[in-house]
């Protein structure tokens, strides 16, 4: 791991984790504003249509993830992890969309922004490699490097046949 991901990690993650836990530890101070989107998710994607429940697994999610990338443990799934966990909140709670006075709702824009940016940072560590291949890459090479084995042992098959053959034909020449 380079220095920049060894440092930069965890500064990314610290405020996921620090967001998560206080999503576990004040779910029902939370639960009031995050209701209306619980209850237009939790159907279509199978939830429970509570949502204390929902903002504390959002919490725990968010800072487990936040600490497994901090410490490099599984970076791209910590980090998309962190994204999916972080777009609901932003939209919970910077709604700058409902407010009326325009002092307010630019204050609440610039907060929603800035969990935008964080959401961006996490999808970007969900698809940094650390400059090593990516699972499909190591797939499609795999299947390159099946293929042509399979390739080289159907020849060394035919190579060894036509031998084969040869050695018979000398042996009953021999003999005959």
């Amino acid at each position: 791991m380079t220095l920049v991901r060894r440092v930069a990690r965890p500064m990314l993650a610290a405020i996921f984790i620090k967001t998560g836990i206080d999503q576990v530890r004040h779910a029902g101070d939370l639960a009031p504003s995050a209701e209306p989107l619980v209850h237009r998710v939790a159907g279509p994607l199978h939830l429970p249509d509570d949502p204390v429940l929902l903002v504390r697994l959002n919490g725990a999610a968010m800072a487990a993830a936040g600490v497994l990338y901090a410490l490099g443990r599984a970076p791209r799934l910590s980090a998309a992890v962190l994204a999916t966990t972080a777009a609901p909140t932003a939209a919970v709670n910077h709604p700058f969309w409902t407010e009326k006075d325009k002092s307010v709702r630019a204050e609440v824009l610039e907060d929603f922004l800035t969990d935008l940016g964080l959401l961006g940072g996490a999808l970007l560590g969900a698809v940094d490699t650390a400059g090593k291949p990516g699972a499909l890459w190591r797939g499609k090479r795999a299947g390159r490097d099946a293929k042509r084995l399979a390739k080289l042992a159907a020849r060394e098959a035919v190579h060894v046949a036509e031998s084969g053959r040869k050695d018979v034909q000398l042996a009953a020449a021999k003999l005959g």
